[in-house]
């Protein structure tokens, strides 16, 4: 029996940096409040919460500097901040960044803008506020009809699925007459969904790991079930189950962006100790 990690599993960059960005803050002030979880994953943020990262989800309950987490804000929330004397300590990612870029410009060239996406996910509402909240969300071939405007300017949520993108976006084409389009998912999450996908075709039983809040972790395993026979969600090892593996001779292990690596770790060596067991 095979087990087989996938490349590209857990924590991207923009993770990374929020974690490393936490880090230091920690270190330097004895009072820290992240503006929402810094990432979604329920093990990480607890983690944290030890170390002395309180989550906030009004600015009413900041009692010192105030972390902007890897998904963003919307430009509003700064400015209460600021307002509020607190400081601010950025840790927004980069390619989260750079789709708020691209949101603005939209907005100010005049284009109705488009969001694909999830209307609920943090990163989404940050985008909203870049278009004065005049935006438009969809997340589907199929709601691109909703879409009626003659000029349109899409961004995308960083951890979609390119290839629902894709076709979003070909529906769009043919019913919109001037369309502008900036693919802003970023690169890692490209190259995960790409491998996952490879992975899960050659494996029996599919594990993707990840907080049942996060989003790429949800298209890692919508990708899985497609391409594998049996295919699941865990957040831990402590979820794993025995007959899950029965006549498998492959197993393939993924992770969402937002899963550290000694959960990976843990979910092998549990299924491992299973198989052989």
């Amino acid at each position: 029996m095979k087990i087989e990690i996938a490349e590209n599993a857990g924590f991207c960059y923009g993770v990374m940096r929020a974690i490393e960005i936490a880090d230091k803050a920690l270190r330097e002030y004895k009072s820290l409040c992240s503006f929402g979880p810094i990432i979604h994953n329920p093990q990480v943020v607890e983690e944290y919460q030890k170390k002395g990262l309180k989550v906030i989800e009004s600015l009413d309950e900041a009692d010192g500097p105030v972390l902007v987490r890897s998904h963003g804000v919307p430009p509003k929330v700064y400015e209460e901040i600021e307002k509020r004397g607190l400081k601010v300590i950025d840790a927004t990612c980069p390619f989260v960044k750079e789709a708020q870029r691209y949101a603005r410009q939209l907005y100010e060239e005049g284009y109705k803008v488009v969001i694909f996406g999830d209307n609920e996910h943090p990163e989404v509402k940050a985008h909203l506020g870049y278009t004065d909240y005049t935006a438009s969300v969809i997340n589907s071939p199929e709601s691109a009809s909703s879409i009626k405007a003659s000029r349109v300017g899409v961004v995308c949520q960083t951890t979609q699925s390119v290839e629902r993108f894709g076709l979003t976006i070909g529906e769009l084409a043919k019913r919109i007459r001037e369309l502008k389009v900036f693919n802003t998912i970023c690169d890692a999450t490209e190259k995960r969904q790409k491998a996952a996908r490879e992975l899960a075709r050659r494996s029996d039983v599919m594990i993707v790991i990840g907080g049942k809040n996060s989003a790429n972790t949800r298209k890692l395993y919508e990708i899985c079930k497609e391409n594998s026979k049996r295919a699941y969600h865990i957040e831990t090892e402590r979820e794993l189950e025995r007959d899950w593996f029965e006549n498998a001779e492959n197993i393939g292990i993924t992770a969402g962006a937002s899963t550290p690596s000694y959960i990976i770790e843990r979910v092998y060596e549990s299924i491992r100790d299973m198989v052989n067991g």
